[in-house]
């Protein structure tokens, strides 16, 4: 059983989803519903999908905590993290990440034992279901440059202009 939510935050159309074990997916684009339902069944099959906000309220708080600027790092929440050996790897470097700052592809690559596998990074970078939460925002191109993010370049640039004027402030 999954259960899920969207909500409006501001200018952040949010859709989350959890399962028994923790969150498991964080959407910020409009179509990010969809997404997620493609997302879950890819990972779970045929699965019961429940509406249920008050199930994932915890989750909401402290995803619209991080949106109003508040820095984070979700440390305390239960996360249900589905993806390869590889990805969990990927993903566990991009959380050592400090608010605010970025990192290249290679930088990620070199901090997990394997600099020959930027591509791979960036792939697993590109897989992560859990938005904010395991903050692929923060990586950028070797150049500093914005590179994909799943919801949109758009969408990276706000989250760091957000965490670079919450840094600033706090």
């Amino acid at each position: 059983m999954v259960y899920w939510t969207k909500f409006q935050f501001v200018k952040w159309q949010v859709t989350l989803a959890a399962t028994e074990q923790g969150l498991c997916y964080v959407g910020l684009a409009d179509d990010s519903e969809q997404c997620m339902f493609d997302w879950c069944y890819k990972k779970f099959g045929k699965v019961e999908m429940v509406k249920g906000a008050n199930r994932l309220a915890t989750y909401a708080n402290e995803i619209a905590k991080y949106l109003s600027g508040v820095q984070t790092d979700f440390i305390d929440l239960p996360i249900d993290r589905q993806g390869t050996p590889f990805q969990l790897q990927v993903w566990h470097a991009l959380q050592e990440i400090p608010y605010g700052d970025t990192v290249s592809y290679s930088v990620i690559a070199n901090s997990i034992g394997k600099p020959s596998a930027v591509r791979a990074v960036a792939s697993a970078i590109g897989n992560n279901p859990l938005l904010l939460v395991i903050p692929c925002h923060r990586v950028v191109g070797k150049d500093g440059s914005l590179s994909g993010y799943r919801d949109g370049k758009e969408v990276k640039a706000q989250l760091h202009q957000l965490e670079n004027s919450s840094k600033t402030i706090g």
